[in-house]
């Protein structure tokens, strides 16, 4: 049975946000991943798992507003938080082979620099 791509991305959200166990990442996310944020860029997955191993998503949570998906990408609106920051995201997450290859990350960096 095939794995939809709504259902790998609300996985990764729910990897990510934890903090913990991050390795199981790679089970998600394609050798080649291409990772683009408004902060950071990464060509692996290897590159991007060792860069949340690194210094760990810690003390936030999300809320998400809305969920699409086609036959090979999903999209995730919502809500972040960390401390006193607040902002919508948005992610799109492209999916080949049933594991995740590309990732866009998509906020406005003034939350951050308030």
């Amino acid at each position: 049975m095939r794995v939809k791509p709504l259902e790998l991305s609300i996985r990764y959200m729910e990897i990510f946000y934890s903090g913990n166990n991050l390795e199981k990442l790679t089970d998600l996310l394609a050798e080649n991943l291409s990772f683009r944020g408004s902060l950071f860029e990464f060509d692996s997955s290897e590159d991007y798992t060792d860069s949340l191993k690194k210094d760990p998503p810690k003390g936030m949570s999300y809320e998400i507003i809305k969920s699409f998906e086609d036959e090979n990408s999903a999209c995730l609106i919502y809500q972040f938080s960390k401390g006193n920051i607040s902002t919508t995201m948005a992610q799109l997450f492209e999916v080949k082979d049933e594991r995740i290859s590309k990732i866009n990350l998509i906020f406005d960096t003034n939350a951050f620099t308030k």
